[in-house]
């Protein structure tokens, strides 16, 4: 399921990062890779606040619909 689907202040594991390859390469560059922890800090209208290896990270709907938990 997409990482939109998470509610605030849940952990998951990232299972795979869908989209073209610069998508996937800009996103495994802020950390979003397979195996990952992710915590979603707060949501708003779609868009996330995410906490991944120690660093806050802000996504808007259709990049944190690209990340599968």
């Amino acid at each position: 399921m997409p990482l939109t689907f998470a509610k605030a202040g849940q952990t998951s594991r990232i299972v795979k990062i869908t989209g073209k390859d610069e998508v996937r390469q800009h996103l495994a560059n802020l950390g979003f890779v397979s195996g990952e922890q992710v915590t979603v800090i707060s949501e708003m209208a779609g868009s996330l606040i995410l906490k991944i290896k120690d660093s806050r990270i802000a996504l808007d709907k259709s990049m944190a619909n690209r990340i599968m938990i």
